[in-house]
């Protein structure tokens, strides 16, 4: 069954009263805040098994070099990059 509760999706296996599912609405909405886009509830026995499904949230890179976290490189001069270009960088297997 497919209902809204606030602008949210929620998809349920059954019937489920309308202030549980605004429950389960409001604690993914603490969770995950504006990112929250849908629920699906599935009862199992005595538990119920929660899917929140979010939106993709951009995030940019941060490096640490030399003891300093640094976003982009853009701002460096040209003497900063050469020596980041020249360094070993290690994989992450």
């Amino acid at each position: 069954m497919k209902t809204i509760i606030d602008g949210i999706q929620v998809t349920t296996e059954g019937e489920l009263p309308e202030h549980e599912l605004t429950a389960y609405v409001q604690r993914g909405r603490e969770k995950y805040g504006r990112a929250l886009i849908s629920v699906e509830l599935r009862p199992d026995g005595e538990y119920m098994d929660i899917c929140y499904h979010t939106q993709k949230m951009p995030f940019e890179r941060i490096r640490r070099i030399t003891g300093y976290l640094v976003g982009t490189l853009d701002k460096w001069n040209d003497g900063k990059r050469a020596e980041e270009k020249d360094r070993v960088k290690h994989g992450v297997e």
